[in-house]
């Protein structure tokens, strides 16, 4: 199963230090994919955020390591398409596709072999056993059950 750390989250939301670089390195470091917000792109470097520029990453970082980068404006949708970044763009829709043909499932959606749960706590045990990932603030929880 696919372990994705919410903006870095691996045991529970840690606002003041998500979207991070450093913060997301961490959950990197334990073998976490990760899943980031990219709110805006300036024609040569990506910007890491929610809702407003945070800290500045480059292609390369984007590129070399195991990220589901959420574009927050379809200009950041549009940059990391033509370049090649796993992203994906939603707002309320029950399901999406990844840039790499994952189905990312809005929170307390069923899914399947091909799903990314978001949020699955809000699931029983046996309906996350059915995705292929789960995205969480608290990965660290389905570590320790698989």
């Amino acid at each position: 199963m696919i372990l994705i750390a919410h903006r870095g989250n691996t045991n529970g939301k840690q606002p003041d230090k998500e979207n991070t670089v450093a913060y997301i390195q961490e959950a990197l470091n334990k073998g976490y994919n990760c899943e980031i917000d990219i709110c805006k792109w300036d024609g040569k470097t990506f910007h890491l955020g929610h809702d407003e520029p945070q800290e500045a990453v480059s292609l390369d970082w984007l590129r070399s390591r195991p990220l589901w980068c959420h574009a927050k404006t379809y200009n950041a949708l549009e940059a990391m398409i033509a370049l090649g970044v796993h992203c994906f763009y939603h707002d309320q829709d029950k399901y999406t596709l990844t840039s790499q043909g994952w189905v990312w499932a809005y929170p307390g959606e069923l899914g399947g072999k091909y799903t990314i749960a978001v949020h699955p706590e809000k699931l029983s045990a046996d309906q996350v056993e059915k995705f292929a990932g789960v995205c969480s603030d608290y990965i660290e929880n389905f570590k320790e059950k698989l």
